[in-house]
């Protein structure tokens, strides 16, 4: 069984509180959609949206399973990167996965991968992608 510390007090929001809310706020602004359409689909305010998405509200299991849904990824996408639930079995896979993590949630990566979906053509993407590809340098 897992044990989890109480709620934080002073009011502070849950560290896995704020890890699924970026995560939720993450996947919505790749997808370009605003808090507001967001909450319609689900019901609520885009307050409500905006205090998930900061971690200061906790997401309910069965909304975190309609938020999913919404945002066509699985519950699990939520806590990926989470530093409390994930163990690595060496020091340099858990520094990897931090420095990709940071990358991820970088305004430079999410405007990257908008442009990148935006452009409708598979074969031209598949293009822009061997060419980012051949720019970077291989760690193989």
């Amino acid at each position: 069984m897992v044990q989890r510390k109480k709620r934080q007090s002073m009011g502070r929001p849950d560290p896995i509180d704020i890890h699924v809310g970026s995560r939720v706020r993450l996947r919505r602004t790749i997808l370009r959609m605003s808090q507001e359409k967001l909450a319609d689909q689900l019901g609520i305010t885009f307050q409500q949206v905006q205090k998930y998405e900061n971690g200061s509200n906790r997401v309910g299991a069965s909304r975190l399973y309609a938020i999913a849904q919404i945002l066509a990824v699985e519950v699990a996408y939520f806590y990926e990167g989470y530093e409390g639930k994930v163990v690595y079995d060496t020091p340099k896979i858990a520094e990897n996965m931090e420095n990709i993590d940071q990358h991820l949630k970088s305004r430079e990566t999410i405007d990257l991968v908008k442009s990148y979906y935006g452009i409708a053509d598979k074969a031209v993407r598949r293009k822009v992608l061997d060419m980012i590809k051949s720019l970077s340098p291989s760690d193989k």
